[in-house]
């Protein structure tokens, strides 16, 4: 594992194969990294907060590393998603932040951390995050949070972003099918008017169909 190798984290790497989301992350933000410090000095070398923010046990310094003026984005990607995996809720801010990124491997990462971090007031933000038309285009990493969350605020909010992703030449057709399928996986009664008019749409029609016939089938 190239961490290992080039950083000497043998005592990281058997936690971390217990956790391939983080393996995942710190592969991609390694580029990131290098080519912050090559930007800076020339060099293609990681830079060493890079070490310091993977490596260290201690939430007080992860916590610092977070929130410190000028830390590139990677190094708070990081911190904030080793903080919410061990349930530190000082995380929460920046994971929301960056669950809804334009970088949707941020998005993926982010929400792995905010499952685990189990903050009450996660579902509450996703459904914020969901529903704001100004950002469809980031919707879909929110919507199937708010599908494994399985909260109050999922199917309601689902039901609302799936109806306007109905609209005519709607871009957002992703969105919508993960609201269609995660209507399914919800089971709420209340989505049956929304997965009915989602029928007759040419790429939303089958995931519908199929929630409903988790919901007991379309009324006859």
């Amino acid at each position: 594992m190239w961490i290992a190798d080039s950083l000497g984290f043998m005592e990281i790497a058997e936690g971390m194969a217990g956790d391939p989301e983080f393996c995942s992350m710190i592969d991609r933000l390694r580029e990131e990294g290098v080519a912050s410090a090559g930007a800076e000095n020339g060099g293609g070398a990681l830079p060493a907060v890079f070490a310091e923010v993977v490596r260290t046990p201690d939430p007080e310094e992860l916590h610092r590393l977070l929130t410190a003026p000028g830390q590139p984005l990677w190094a708070r990607e990081i911190a904030a998603y080793r903080l919410g995996v061990t349930g530190d809720r000082r995380a929460f801010e920046a994971l929301v932040l960056l669950l809804n990124h334009r970088d949707p491997e941020r998005c993926v990462s982010a929400a792995h951390a905010l499952r685990r971090l189990g903050d009450p007031r996660t579902a509450r933000a996703a459904a914020a995050l969901a529903t704001n038309e100004l950002r469809a285009a980031y919707a879909l990493l929110p919507v199937r949070l708010l599908t494994d969350l399985r909260a109050p605020e999922s199917a309601p909010a689902l039901i609302t972003v799936l109806e306007r992703r109905l609209a005519a030449g709607d871009p957002h057709w992703r969105v919508g099918l993960a609201c269609a399928e995660g209507l399914g996986a919800l089971g709420d009664p209340s989505a049956r008017g929304v997965l009915e008019a989602a029928l007759p749409h040419p790429r939303l029609g089958r995931a519908a169909e199929r929630s409903l016939t988790l919901l007991g089938g379309p009324d006859l």
